[in-house]
């Protein structure tokens, strides 16, 4: 069973070639926060380019239950009327973030440092994840949690009264728990201080600069420390939503793996925090080009094009580029299985508590298709075997996992047998326009 439904079996199947322009949705990670610093502020946010999947919609739900008024336009404007920092009224209802671990996690920090009782669940893939790397840090201020064994969801958050500022140095490269500590900073006084060794995707601090809090980041010899001067007054904004490049992922690299593609995907997000595949993807020879590169909302951007390349190299990817890539290792792995020689990666651990043990669920799909992968605790290896020679033919299973599920039908699209997923359902929680949009490049794929 998927998150939301009944299971929908997928497969794809040898394409000739994808061409055109692939119009992605909208980037979760700012969406996710566009919805949630918008009903922190004091007046009206506009949203436009919102990825209206199911992860962003329980989001904006939680915003509602939370005392926010979230309206949409018929022309897919979003508008919130916020409530101000400290101003989150309690639900009445039990708040269900589907499966999105980056909805919850924000928004248990958003109103740990608020005198409300919260109690959030989800899908069976979400209520399986681990809370604690959140909710240790929000005990800090005051909050309490109580879930679970193992920390996990349904669990009931009880916000501080009186919201203490911490200095708090994240134990892993994790954007989720380094923003939900932000988040539950905005309503105590004084500074909270966050320290990471190794940098995130920052979209947090820079829509907090843009929303008018007083945020600064400086580099030092024990990280990255971000500090937050706390009870600010937020200032209402306009934001168009730039393109997911973890969306982008999949059309490109579909079109860098099946003969014959070429593919524009504009208007993509180049964050140097969030561009880590693409710059792997050049360095293993990928024909991938950035066109008409501009600033869009304090965000660098460009047009992407990615044509078939057959003489890809397997690399090892730097450690250190982990963070910014994170949810792109998947698709990367299917890329490998195409080059030549193999990719390593290392200094991911995070894959395997993300909605699946996704190095567990690669890895067994791409050895059911034919491909050679090693794995430990914290790294992978796939042994490409060189373009027209993965067998494919397999079925895969999902996990409730639609990053698993997408990368998989990509696979499939230059497989010399098809490849199959068991449940491609939980692909509508972040890309719910995946199956029209590369149907209309030109991919076979197909349900049942």
């Amino acid at each position: 069973m998927s998150g939301h439904g009944t299971s929908i079996s997928m497969s794809s199947h040898r394409s000739k070639g994808l061409n055109g322009t692939a119009e992605v949705p909208g980037d979760k990670s700012i969406s996710h926060r566009s919805l949630i610093l918008g009903a922190l502020s004091v007046g009206e946010t506009v949203i436009t380019g919102l990825l209206e999947g199911q992860d962003v919609l329980d989001t904006a739900k939680a915003m509602q239950a939370m005392g926010a008024e979230v309206v949409r336009d018929d022309d897919g404007t979003w508008r919130v009327h916020g409530v101000g920092v400290g101003g989150f009224a309690e639900p009445d209802q039990v708040i269900d973030c589907g499966n999105s671990g980056t909805g919850v996690r924000l928004i248990m920090g958003a109103m740990a440092t608020s005198p409300i009782a919260a109690t959030f669940t989800g899908d069976a893939s979400l209520n399986k994840r681990p809370m604690a790397r959140v909710t240790d840090p929000l005990a800090l201020f005051g909050a309490q949690a109580v879930g679970r064994s193992g920390g996990r969801l349904p669990m009931t958050i009880v916000g501080a009264h009186d919201p203490l500022p911490v200095r708090y140095t994240v134990p892993m490269p994790s954007a989720q728990v380094k923003s939900a500590v932000l988040l539950a900073g905005l309503n105590a006084p004084g500074q909270t201080v966050v320290i990471e060794r190794e940098a995130t995707r920052d979209h947090t601090e820079r829509m907090l600069a843009g929303f008018g809090a007083e945020i600064t980041t400086e580099d030092t010899d024990e990280g990255r420390v971000i500090t937050l001067t706390g009870q600010p007054e937020l200032t209402p904004q306009t934001i168009a939503v730039p393109r997911d490049p973890s969306s982008a992922a999949f059309p490109v690299c579909a079109a860098l793996i099946t003969e014959g593609s070429d593919v524009l995907v504009p208007n993509i997000g180049l964050n140097p925090t969030r561009a880590g595949l693409f710059t792997t993807l050049r360095e293993m020879g990928a024909d991938l080009n950035y066109e008409n590169e501009r600033e869009e909302g304090g965000e660098p951007v460009a047009d992407l094009r990615a044509r078939f390349s057959p003489d890809m190299k397997g690399i090892e990817v730097p450690p250190e580029r982990a963070a910014s890539m994170i949810d792109e290792y998947p698709v990367l792995s299917v890329v490998a299985a195409f080059a030549d020689g193999q990719t390593v990666m290392r200094g991911v651990k995070e894959l395997r508590v993300k909605e699946s043990d996704r190095i567990e669920a690669m890895a067994t799909g791409l050895r059911a298709n034919g491909v050679e992968v090693e794995d430990g605790p914290d790294w992978w290896i796939v042994h490409g075997r060189g373009q027209e020679s993965v067998p494919g033919g397999a079925s895969c299973a999902s996990h409730l996992d639609h990053r698993i599920a997408m990368s998989f039908l990509v696979m499939g699209l230059a497989t010399q047998s098809p490849v199959s997923v068991d449940d491609g359902g939980p692909i509508a929680t972040s890309f719910p326009v995946f199956e029209p949009l590369m149907a209309a490049l030109g991919a076979d794929i197909r349900r049942g």
